[in-house]
């Protein structure tokens, strides 16, 4: 039986204090002007709930970045460099995030809805209850991935990676898997979190 989705089932226990301390605090206007200004490199800054809905973000770099609870929902983000970072309960929906760096990212309860990850690099990423339905991950790696009580619904998988990831946990009603590369891998213990979170679900 597939872990709901909802947030009182998902408990969230930081193991490194140190990751939220020493981060540089910076609000939207901030981040859009000097973006606007060229500037690409916003690693480990915290935008926590921060306000990013349809903004333009192609080729940023927020490498362990905390945008837990952010709006990007809408955002072009396509080509980022989003490694490691925290997106939990984060708002993608219709996203561009097309050919973007998101390995080992955390993306537990983030909703994604017929967002864009072509060609994307999720792998070792942890996608628990994470709502992609009718997302495009088409070409996508997704090796090694936690899916435990993803929705993947409607998604595009053609030709996607996914050797070590186990589906058996994951929503896939009406997704189309023509193509994919499922060679069995070493897969990541299920409800083994990746640097972020512990899984204390049922």
């Amino acid at each position: 039986m597939l872990p709901d989705r909802h947030r009182n089932k998902v408990e969230l226990a930081w193991l490194v204090k140190e990751y939220s301390e020493g981060k540089k605090s910076m609000n939207t206007h901030e981040l859009l002007s000097r973006y606007s200004a060229k500037e690409l490199d916003f690693s480990e800054v915290s935008l926590h709930r921060a306000t990013l809905k349809g903004a333009n973000l192609t080729r940023i770099n927020l490498t362990r970045a905390d945008l837990s609870d952010a709006d990007l929902s809408g955002a072009d983000l396509s080509g980022a460099c989003l490694q490691q970072a925290n997106l939990t309960d984060a708002e993608l929906n219709s996203s561009n995030l097309v050919g973007a760096n998101l390995i080992e990212v955390n993306l537990i309860g983030a909703e994604l809805i017929e967002a864009d990850l072509s060609s994307a690099d999720l792998s070792g990423a942890d996608l628990r209850c994470a709502n992609l339905h009718k997302a495009n991950l088409s070409g996508a790696n997704l090796t090694d991935v936690d899916l435990n009580g993803t929705d993947l619904s409607g998604a595009n998988l053609t030709n996607a990676k996914l050797a070590g990831t186990d589906l058996s946990v994951a929503d896939l009603v009406g997704a189309n898997m023509k193509g994919c590369n499922l060679n069995k891998g070493e897969r990541k213990k299920a409800g083994t979190s990746h640097h972020w979170v512990t899984w204390t679900g049922s």
